[in-house]
């Protein structure tokens, strides 16, 4: 399978869209007071700056959830025929990582963010799920499903898996012995336990499955083959404690494509896995908000090379800046799926049309510090009056065609929150990779840290 065809059904499914209450009935988005970014503060530290972007781009998950539900909302504009009805699983799951952030840093009291926590849960524990798993996008004020595409109206086996990266995260995190923390640790413990990660199987052990629909069944006929942005999806599923999958379905199914071994050079750096010049950047950032890839290895790659690598070729590639584009450089660079002048397209180097997406560097920072605060200081200083907001950064901004977006998306928001923490202070990494059922899901795969190792050891 080439890159660009597994990228085109993501993107398809996103641009395919078609939901006739969506049509009907769009939930009003709130507009935000009038926000002038030339307002923005100046000359900031380093640290200074990092904690006003983490800071201001948690706005998009505290101000703008959905006022019923407080799950994370799709987007911040109308398109593609739905509004503000439409909260995101895997968003939300990003979110509530960002919450952490926020309850940690104590930009809001702690026991603020547990009652919005557990509201959170509370709803999803009402809200359409199939075999446990949640759909893609549910409507945050019935918690009826929104289809993500005609076929797609059933159980999405890795949006929920990003969604529960961030709960066991909130688990870990909640600690406190009162009965606001305890009732959302027990209530994330069941919804946890409920998840049938073998019913997406289909009773093979040798194969997993993304969606399953009591509609149309296995019609998307998608199996989880890495490597992409999907490996948390097998480390969750193994870590589940009534419903796991085997170590088998990870060594025949994620493990067996024609594009999961790499070994080759890209602009002299050679990359271990993944597709040619490694995919979009997202891949080095959805699964490892939680999983922390210092020194994880399994027999099959050393992932902090992987994500290192997969981040300096896609660094090169836009300082080398085959195509020519406008405003590409050593301070302007990343290259991941987000909106763009003409849709919405996975940007990759091999997918290139001159979009840069302030997520796919911010995300990096654990990666690339230097090169990342280097482009975190040209789209604040230089690029700010066009692309900084009340939610931080917007999605992207294509020079060459001077567009520059207006619009938000939670996917892409809570990386940036997320794993600029994880390079000042590694804590959703610490939190995720002490949960108890977590090391068992990567002990039962085989994969080495140093996090097991200290387990162990205590």
């Amino acid at each position: 399978m080439k890159i660009l065809s597994y990228l085109t059904f993501f993107i398809c499914l996103i641009l395919g869209i078609t939901n006739s209450n969506a049509q009907k009935k769009k939930a009003n988005v709130t507009k935000p007071a009038i926000f002038n970014p030339a307002d923005r503060p100046k000359n900031l530290s380093d640290t200074a700056l990092l904690e006003l972007v983490q800071k201001q781009t948690f706005r998009y998950f505290w101000d703008f959830a959905h006022p019923v539900s407080g799950l994370a909302r799709e987007r911040s504009n109308v398109a593609y025929d739905y509004g503000g009805e439409v909260t995101t699983t895997g968003g939300t799951g990003f979110g509530i990582m960002a919450m952490i952030v926020a309850a940690d840093r104590k930009w809001y009291p702690r026991d603020s963010i547990a009652k919005r926590l557990l509201k959170m849960v509370k709803f999803l524990s009402k809200a359409d799920n199939f075999h446990g798993a949640f759909p893609h996008w549910i409507n945050g004020e019935t918690g009826k499903i929104i289809p993500f595409g005609r076929k797609d109206d059933g159980g999405d086996l890795v949006e929920s898996a990003f969604l529960f990266q961030g709960l066991l995260t909130a688990r870990q995190y909640f600690n406190q012995d009162t009965p606001l923390e305890n009732d959302l640790r027990n209530r994330i413990t069941w919804i946890w336990n409920e998840i049938e990660w073998d019913w997406y199987t289909r009773g093979n052990p040798d194969q997993l499955y993304w969606h399953w629909s009591p509609n149309n069944g296995w019609a998307m006929n998608f199996e989880l083959r890495g490597y992409n942005e999907t490996l948390i999806t097998y480390i969750l599923g193994a870590a589940s404690p009534r419903y796991p999958i085997t170590a088998q379905v990870y060594h025949k199914c994620w493990v067996q494509s024609d594009h999961f071994k790499n070994g080759k050079e890209y602009y002299g750096i050679k990359l271990p896995l993944g597709f040619d010049f490694g995919g979009p950047l997202f891949f080095t950032h959805y699964s490892f908000l939680g999983l922390d890839p210092r020194n994880l290895k399994d027999q099959y790659a050393d992932y902090w090379e992987q994500n290192v690598n997969h981040t300096l070729i896609n660094y090169k590639h836009c300082v080398a800046n085959p195509g020519k584009f406008e405003g590409y450089g050593e301070n302007s660079w990343g290259l991941t799926a987000s909106d763009t002048y003409n849709g919405y397209n996975a940007h990759s180097p091999n997918n290139d049309f001159g979009t840069i997406s302030p997520t796919a560097a911010l995300s990096s920072f654990p990666y690339t510090p230097d090169k990342s605060m280097k482009a975190l200081r040209h789209f604040y200083d230089d690029l700010g009056d066009k692309i900084w907001s009340e939610y931080g950064f917007t999605d992207a901004f294509n020079e060459s065609q001077n567009w520059y977006a207006k619009s938000h998306l939670a996917i892409d928001q809570g990386p940036i929150i997320v794993m600029i923490e994880n390079y000042r202070t590694g804590l959703l990494w610490k939190l995720f990779m002490q949960d108890p059922d977590v090391q068992n899901g990567l002990k039962k795969l085989g994969f080495e840290s140093p996090a097991l190792e200290i387990t162990s050891k205590n």
